[in-house]
């Protein structure tokens, strides 16, 4: 299903320069100076800009509060802004409140049904039911502020859901959805996981470029794609096709670890997204815990791109 095109790019690029994504990072350990290559004297340090923001993912913040004092505390911390998932069972009008007070933005939504009600079931009935919960995605976000939901598109698990299967299915699902997400100005991004679905960047590519719509991108997850292939090449591949990042680290000896302690190599990624002209939202997507934890996380973030939003 999967093939080399070349639709239409011009004006999806005019639109991804208004809203797009990255990442940013932090913390000084051996290994993480080895990896970024990025002191304050060694000459390499290449941050990828300004216009960097950094969120995390919101049951990350793993510290008791109501919401505003979850918002209070992040920003606190140095975040920018927030990722909220859906269905989550907030008061929209809260979560408003608390980033009008805090003046930090809801920049997005997770469709969390994304795993087990997929859009590439073998059955229509699922596929609808996949569909309703990313309707609700889009709303939500919409309600919240946010201008995206992170979406998961289906996964390879057998003769009755090929990666054909995939690649059909969720692209006739998500067709059916892109009316609704113009009129509430919010983008359906597709997030690269582990579902044995375009493990090459090209593939990835193109399956975006099937869809030839403005209101679909790429939510680049920087760590998910190293254990196929170098980051910075799918970076380069994907181009403006990338709206937002996903921060996180792996290594072949240690998994998915703390960002910067893996195999990422974060200066070849600063290069790319530098080139690209990458800017926008980046987003930690890894084991969240208390203020301690959060903050760590934020460091890690600050030092591995090199970014600033300031």
């Amino acid at each position: 299903m999967y093939k080399n095109s070349q639709i239409s790019r011009l004006s999806r690029r005019r639109f991804v320069a208004t809203s797009v994504g990255v990442a940013a990072g932090l913390i000084g350990s051996g290994r993480l100076n080895a990896q970024t290559g990025s002191s304050a004297t060694d000459g390499n340090h290449l941050a990828v800009g300004k216009g960097i923001f950094k969120s995390v993912k919101w049951g990350m913040i793993q510290v008791p509060g109501s919401v505003r004092e979850k918002f209070d505390l992040m920003k606190t911390l140095g975040y920018d802004g927030m990722e909220l998932v859906s269905p989550i069972g907030l008061d929209a009008a809260e979560v408003r409140a608390a980033s009008e007070a805090t003046g930090m933005p809801v920049h997005g939504v997770v469709d969390t049904k994304h795993w087990k009600i997929r859009l590439s079931d073998p059955d229509p009935k699922i596929r609808e039911q996949g569909r309703g919960f990313l309707e609700q995605s889009l709303r939500e976000s919409e309600a919240f502020g946010g201008n995206a939901v992170l979406l998961v598109p289906g996964k390879v698990t057998g003769d009755d859901e090929t990666h054909d299967d995939v690649w059909s299915r969720s692209i006739a699902e998500i067709r059916k959805v892109l009316p609704l997400a113009s009129r509430l100005g919010v983008r359906v991004l597709i997030e690269n996981v582990w579902n044995g679905f375009c493990e090459t960047p090209e593939q990835f590519r193109d399956y975006l470029d099937e869809m030839d719509s403005p209101w679909v991108g790429a939510y680049f997850d920087i760590g998910n794609v190293r254990k196929f292939s170098p980051s910075e090449d799918w970076i380069r591949t994907l181009g403006s096709h990338i709206v937002k990042v996903d921060v996180k680290d792996w290594g072949v000896k240690n998994g998915f670890c703390k960002i910067g302690d893996g195999d990422v190599n974060w200066l070849a990624v600063r290069k790319a997204l530098h080139e690209i002209g990458f800017t926008g939202w980046s987003t930690a997507e890894v084991s969240g815990g208390d203020r301690e934890r959060l903050a760590d996380i934020f460091a890690r973030m600050n030092r591995v791109l090199g970014a600033t939003a300031k």
